[in-house]
């Protein structure tokens, strides 16, 4: 009986509700039509017209930026690979938010979309429009942004292969064969630049080709820049460049043997009852290794958790003018920085007593939440 109904019946104990047995009409990703209205609205396809080039001639069933949206739209529904290219092609969000040409007839099949994506999108020219498309997509969403100040965060990753790709390569710290990319965000997680480099490489390798340009183009647009990064980017060269450059970092430091001297009053775990919240010391100094051409601030951070024997240490190397504690939490918490623009004076320790508290005796966080970030300065209780 259901293949021959062709039309949805109305039910007759409510006829506001009706029966329809066309499977191919449903779709589990329709909110994908409501990212399709966003990039509407941002001119994706005019970015696409202008940046991307289509060497397959005028004879094409289907055109470039439908195979682009198909590409980009089913891997933020989740789908890892072209595989899922032939069930996609007839489902109704897929072919909804493509052109007129493919809302009857389909999306792409797997083998066309392959193709697309290892031999168009790979042309030396369209490697470079897709980052320009990227930008120019960005800066449409800056342009709402009133912000003075952009944080920029650099970081590598690993994509693993299974095979014999070129230029992948074994990777000693993910112990596994990849290719190990730079990325380069935003405070709100926008991917702003990416280099695709062989798997054997150093975390920061090539960051200057990522991050400069990116300072330069958020310093014309008049705002400040704060950078932050792991300890793979502690270099003197990242320090000296980005102090030329006028712009504030917070990035981790490697501890070694002379840091660990400058915090040595630190490292005694206190007397007395162990509490059940982690007791937190700041401490920020002078530092100058072998290796750099002048003393810079470092912050400690040493933290003494209920059941563990050691203390947790941390240290950052940083130009920020901030208490110590907020230099920690501002690399950890990427919405600091707005807090900070706004209570910033609720975070200076009170007069008369630096970070290290009266009697020679080192200030405490004894807050859990690393997200209260306008919490108290407290001393460590006496006794």
């Amino acid at each position: 009986m259901g293949d021959t109904q062709k039309q949805p019946f109305q039910l007759s104990f409510n006829p506001s509700l009706k029966v329809d047995f066309q499977g191919s009409r449903v779709t589990s990703d329709g909110g994908l039509i409501l990212v399709r209205e966003l990039d509407e609205r941002l001119g994706f396809s005019e970015l696409i017209e202008q940046h991307l080039s289509d060497s397959r001639g005028k004879n094409t069933q289907l055109p470039l930026a439908d195979l682009l949206r198909q590409s980009v739209y089913s891997r933020m529904a989740g789908y890892e690979d072209v595989n899922d290219a032939e069930r996609l092609a007839h489902d109704p969000a897929f072919r909804l938010i493509g052109s007129e040409r493919i809302w009857e007839r389909g999306a792409a099949l797997t083998s066309r979309l392959q193709s697309f994506e290892t031999e168009l999108l790979t042309q030396e020219k369209n490697l470079t429009g897709l980052a320009a498309i990227n930008r120019e997509l960005l800066a449409k969403v800056d342009t709402l942004d009133s912000s003075q100040r952009v944080v920029l965060d650099m970081d590598s990753t690993e994509i693993p292969v299974y095979g014999q790709q070129e230029q992948s390569a074994y990777n000693g710290h993910f112990e596994s064969m990849c290719y190990h990319p730079l990325l380069l965000f935003n405070g709100e997680g926008d991917c702003l630049g990416a280099k695709l480099r062989p798997g054997n490489v150093h975390s920061a390798d090539d960051w200057e080709e990522i991050l400069l340009p990116e300072i330069g183009r958020q310093q014309q647009a008049g705002k400040e820049v704060v950078f932050r990064a792991d300890a793979a980017f502690a270099k003197p060269e990242i320090y000296e460049t980005l102090e030329e450059l006028g712009v504030k970092y917070a990035i981790r430091l490697p501890a070694n043997d002379s840091l660990l001297r400058d915090i040595e009053e630190l490292l005694t775990r206190p007397v007395g009852r162990p509490s059940n919240k982690p007791v937190v010391w700041f401490k920020g100094f002078l530092y100058q290794a072998a290796s750099w051409k002048t003393a810079r601030r470092v912050v400690a951070k040493v933290e003494f958790h209920a059941g563990e024997l050691f203390p947790r240490v941390g240290f950052i190397v940083t130009n920020l003018a901030l208490p110590s504690r907020a230099v920690v939490r501002f690399l950890c918490d990427k919405q600091l920085l707005l807090i900070l623009d706004n209570f910033e004076h609720l975070l200076e320790p009170e007069p008369g007593l630096n970070e290290r508290g009266g009697a020679g005796r080192p200030w405490c966080w004894t807050c859990c939440s690393a997200h209260q970030a306008c919490s108290s300065w407290l001393p460590p209780a006496s006794g």
